[in-house]
């Protein structure tokens, strides 16, 4: 080759010898220091499999030894503290697992709450549903006896409707159970017309039973009819001159054919002087008391009862501002009959079959001249009656009876019938000039 050598860059260096001239390393030639290539059977030499991709390789070292480096074992007391990852899942602790069911049973009760509400409002809860609490439930208030719906539940049964055929057809009222014996306490005017003395009588419970009439005083406006039937319960009676303005009262009857009403009230009045009659019939007087509890047509014959549930009166008129031949209503104007003087009444029926008139033995004339008009002039005097009896004379002008101011003829009648005969009242009345008082003692009269 003329002493020109052709280089490829590679150092190569014989053993013992110098450097020949540099080239890189390329296949078929192993980098320095390298063992040498085994020979293969033809006597040729063969590329070495580890290390030819290691001549790419800019952060290989071909020349560094190959070696295998275990991790050392640590030394004993010298282990790190274990470190916890604070975002890694945790395992739940009893509280949680306590707390989780509790507040999904809230919200689950509160939503069920929810929809069970708005599916009730809007008409969709089941047909089973059951709505209210049980009334016989330990704890709810129930009716206390002394209230007006206890009065009435305890009153109610002894309570009747009077039926009472005549010949325009039947006529209604109402009445109440005086005894256990079967005796009814009704008013006179439910009774007028009857024909043979017939009536019946429709209980609180619907059952019927006739009746007959044992009799009737026209004047005080009290009839008796008996009925034949056991297990009856009478009605308790008051006393109708304990009664004061203002205390509660309930009527109880049949109204327009409306029977076992209650309506509820006060005495707005005692002492109310009543003269009253059909045209053609008898003038009744009493001395009523006045209620403002709603009475009507039916409603006569009927028990008045105080707070307490005793009988206090029989209802017997209203007042109307129908003119005559008309129907009348309530107007909160009703009167009744004090119990005291239908007591007396019933009880001569039963053991007489009449009742006996009170008198006082003189026949008023007329509004007493003096001062205001007061008082009621008597116009004559029978001579062995009462009045006579006390010293008073015709001419004389009654100012009180019992300390009831007389202002009209009716006054001194009415009042005088409420008392029992025997009674001893006490009587001012002026003479002329001079005011005087005297002790009557009432009789009844000869009838």
């Amino acid at each position: 080759m003329g002493g020109t050598d052709v280089t490829d860059g590679w150092d190569w260096r014989q053993p013992g010898g110098t450097p020949g001239p540099a080239r890189p390393p390329g296949p078929g030639h192993p980098p320095v220091g390298s063992p040498p290539a085994p020979q293969g059977a033809a006597g040729g030499t063969t590329p070495s499999p580890w290390w030819s991709d290691a001549l790419a390789d800019p952060w290989r070292d071909p020349a560094a030894p190959a070696a295998v480096v275990l991790p050392a074992a640590p030394i004993p007391g010298t282990e790190p503290e274990p470190v916890s990852d604070p975002d890694a899942p945790r395992r739940p602790t009893l509280r949680q697992l306590l707390l989780i069911p509790l507040i999904t049973a809230l919200l689950a009760g509160s939503l069920g709450g929810a929809l069970g509400y708005a599916f009730a409002v809007r008409g969709g809860a089941a047909a089973g549903t059951v709505l209210g609490a049980d009334p016989q439930a330990p704890g709810l208030a129930q009716r206390r006896p002394e209230s007006l719906a206890g009065v009435a539940e305890r009153v109610l049964p002894s309570v009747v409707t009077v039926r009472v055929p005549s010949l325009g057809g039947t006529s209604e009222g109402s009445g109440f159970i005086a005894s256990v014996d079967g005796h009814v306490i009704t008013n006179d005017h439910v009774l007028a017309g009857s024909t043979g003395g017939k009536a019946s009588v429709v209980f609180n419970d619907g059952s019927t039973a006739p009746a007959t009439v044992v009799g009737q005083d026209p004047e005080s406006d009290i009839a008796v009819i008996k009925v034949s039937r056991t297990g009856l319960r009478p009605v308790e009676f008051g006393d109708s001159d304990a009664l004061a303005v203002g205390d509660p009262v309930l009527a109880i009857g049949s109204p327009l054919s409306l029977a076992n009403t209650v309506t509820a009230g006060i005495v707005s009045a005692l002492d109310r002087t009543m003269q009253a009659g059909e045209p053609g019939g008898p003038t009744r007087y009493y001395a009523a008391i006045q209620t403002d509890a709603a009475v009507n047509h039916g409603n006569s014959g009927g028990p008045l009862v105080d707070g307490a549930g005793r009988v206090i009166g029989v209802n017997s008129t209203i007042k109307s501002l129908v003119s005559d031949g008309q129907e009348a209503g309530n107007i909160g104007l009703a009167f009744a009959i004090p119990i005291n003087q239908a007591k007396r009444v019933t009880q001569d029926i039963i053991g007489t079959g009449k009742a006996r008139r009170t008198v006082i033995g003189a026949q008023v004339g007329g509004q007493g001249a003096g001062t205001g008009g007061a008082g009621v002039r008597l116009a004559a005097v029978e001579p062995s009656g009462p009045a006579a009896g006390a010293g008073l004379r015709a001419g004389d002008v009654i100012l009180k009876l019992n300390g009831r101011p007389m202002t009209e003829p009716t006054d001194l009648i009415a009042l005088v019938r409420k008392f029992a005969p025997g009674s001893v009242v006490t009587v001012e009345y002026r003479r002329g000039s001079n005011r005087q008082n005297a002790s009557v003692t009432l009789a009844a009269d000869a009838k």
